[in-house]
């Protein structure tokens, strides 16, 4: 037999927003925690992962050397190393910089468990056989979120790095980056992209409440496009290339997401229409 909710069940807005505060606090702690665990693996997360993309050989800049020798291309990604150099001009520069790039990593390592605490608050709210078909949703939107992630890593940041890292106005300038601006960039690009690769996640649960509609997505593509043109400016050099490449994955994933808008969308439709017979009948 069926159990029928009680008002005692029911709970209130206060109710909610305290099991909001504990499930917040858990994921906090749990991006403390692989922080903490980044913050002892200084010199892996600095000097191999976070540095990597400074250096001239690394792995994205000797597959482009590469491929622009193969074409015949002058691409400028063929160097043993990148004419700059970083420093700290602050006191706690290199402190500080330790800690914001420990709580960054953290939440990368955390990111799936970070997932499961939104996944638990929403739960409840959920049917049972919503419940069953999104008990994936913790597994894709984790594979999305790091894809996102090595695709900002190995091809934003040292497209990024190589442009800015290279560029000069004269000379006399010389690059001289303070490690804060270098960490910014390589952040941003890395969590922006990873962020960005949620799309298809977004556009699920959108369409899952009725806010847009395949064919909302299918109407609006060009206007789509403008917008991955204007993102992939926002979080990649200013020249072409690094604008058509980071823009291909993103247009992809809209065409993915239009897919998966599709699908929800006759779901529910199927489900209103059985309601409906179930009234009438």
């Amino acid at each position: 037999m069926a159990k029928v909710k009680t008002p005692q069940d029911e709970m209130s807005f206060l109710d909610h927003l305290e099991d909001l505060r504990w499930h917040l606090i858990r994921a906090c702690l749990a991006i403390v925690v692989a922080g903490f665990v980044a913050f002892i693996a200084k010199g892996f997360i600095f000097d191999v992962l976070l540095f990597g993309p400074s250096r001239g050989n690394f792995w994205t800049y000797d597959i482009l050397c590469r491929i622009s020798t193969f074409m015949g291309v002058d691409g400028g990604f063929c160097f043993d190393e990148l004419p700059f150099t970083l420093q700290s001009r602050t006191m706690g520069g290199q402190f500080s910089a330790h800690i914001w790039v420990s709580i960054t990593a953290g939440f990368v390592i955390a990111f799936p468990y970070v997932i499961y605490e939104f996944w638990k608050f929403v739960a409840p709210a959920m049917k049972d056989n919503e419940k069953n078909t999104s008990r994936g949703f913790i597994a894709i939107s984790s594979i999305l979120f790091f894809l996102g992630v090595l695709f900002g890593y190995y091809v934003v940041t040292p497209l990024s790095i190589n442009f800015l890292g290279t560029y000069q106005v004269s000379d006399l300038v010389l690059n001289e980056f303070d490690i804060g601006s270098y960490i910014s960039l390589v952040r941003a690009s890395v969590i922006a992209t990873g962020l960005l690769f949620e799309l298809p996640i977004i556009i699920y649960f959108l369409t899952k409440v009725g806010v847009v509609t395949p064919m909302f997505l299918r109407k609006y593509r060009k206007y789509a496009l403008i917008i991955v043109l204007i993102v992939s400016a926002i979080i990649t050099p200013p020249d072409l290339v690094s604008q058509i490449i980071v823009a291909i994955p993103v247009l992809i994933l809209y065409e993915l997401s239009i897919g998966i808008s599709a699908i929800v969308y006759r779901r529910e439709e199927k489900k209103l229409r059985k309601n409906e017979l179930r009234k009438n009948s």
